[in-house]
């Protein structure tokens, strides 16, 4: 077979706002592969079926020299994420060609992959390989870890999610409703909005056309707060809270491209004894994921957690995918579907 045409995204150069595809991402074309011949070197060759898109890329297209807990991305490299692929062929003896494996990948057709340590085998479930970088991968390991780590729910207790209708937000709703609490949530468009009634939120509303402030002041107060966009929305929960109140803290993304906004009322974190719990999704992976695995797989298999995907279909249109993320033109967990099985 001659070599083929191994397509990538490269990260091309550091945003100042939202990224641009074409500019901050490249794709190209220029890298062929021969599939049947390239040495293994005791690795494996792996096809890439899908890449996870999810908002934190965004804080990755910076310069490397700035610090942060996840890496910054390389100039004139691929982007790389979490994503599935099944094995072409291997040399490596934990895994065979059909295997289909879960791990952080780049975004190219083709890889060559000597590092057990960040991929592994997936569970068969029936399910489509896309939901492994969604409910069943990283975004719903942070809703599962987050909440079983710092949620501490109480009888009786009501819950605010912003972005209820992402990945993670939707996963934490339903992990909500499971232990029998009161849930409200918010989104950005009223499709979002019916997707969180889908799946059993008490009060849902659209927060570009209803105040946070005013529904929480009609609904609440809260007892425990699951945010993922910081800014305005933190600061009319931690007004809306009550005393010794959980936030738990997962994401910001009104910063994420260069606008912050100054939260205004702070010093209710100790008048109230408010707990504001921050926490990254790998650093729970050894208390809470064999259980994860063994448990929400199989649920979702079964229906009894629900989730809306935004699959862009082909590798060139992932620039595309990254901006709708962070503009939140998503409509569901965002996954490239780089090549059928």
């Amino acid at each position: 077979m001659a070599p083929v045409t191994n397509a990538r995204l490269l990260f091309n150069e550091i945003p100042s706002g939202l990224p641009e595809p074409g500019k901050t991402t490249i794709y190209d074309t220029s890298e062929t592969i021969d599939l049947e011949n390239v040495p293994l070197r005791g690795g494996a060759l792996i096809k890439t079926l899908v890449l996870s898109v999810d908002p934190y890329l965004r804080g990755r297209m910076r310069d490397p020299s700035i610090e942060s807990y996840a890496p910054a991305f390389i100039k004139g490299k691929p982007l790389d994420n979490f994503g599935v692929g099944v094995v072409l062929r291997s040399e490596d003896p934990a895994i065979k060609p059909g295997d289909h494996l879960y791990g952080y990948f780049p975004f190219q057709e083709y890889f060559l992959s000597k590092d057990a340590a960040i991929r592994m085998t997936l569970p068969n479930e029936k399910l489509p390989w896309s939901v492994y970088v969604g409910v069943c991968g990283m975004p719903g390991q942070t809703a599962y870890y987050g909440w079983k780590e710092h949620a501490k729910p109480n009888p009786g207790d009501v819950v605010f999610i912003s972005t209820g209708a992402g990945v993670v937000g939707a996963t934490v709703i339903q992990l909500a409703k499971a232990e029998g609490l009161k849930v409200i949530a918010s989104a950005g468009s009223d499709e979002k909005v019916a997707f969180m009634k889908e799946l059993g939120a008490d009060v849902v509303f659209n927060y570009k056309t209803e105040k946070t402030s005013d529904v929480l002041a009609r609904e609440g107060p809260i007892n425990i707060y699951w945010d993922n966009v910081g800014g305005e929305t933190l600061e009319a929960a931690i007004a809306a809270a009550t005393d010794n109140a959980r936030f738990i803290e997962c994401g910001y993304i009104t910063s994420y491209n260069g606008e912050d906004y100054h939260v205004k009322n702070l010093s209710q974190i100790f008048a109230k004894q408010l707990t504001l719990s921050g926490f990254l999704v790998d650093r729970l992976k050894h208390k809470y994921q064999d259980a994860f695995y063994s448990e929400v797989p199989a649920r979702v298999a079964r229906g009894e957690i629900k989730y809306n995907e935004d699959i862009t279909r082909g590798l060139e249109k992932a620039g595309d995918a990254i901006l709708d993320v962070q503009t939140g033109k998503n409509k569901g967990k965002s996954v490239v579907l780089v090549a059928e099985e």
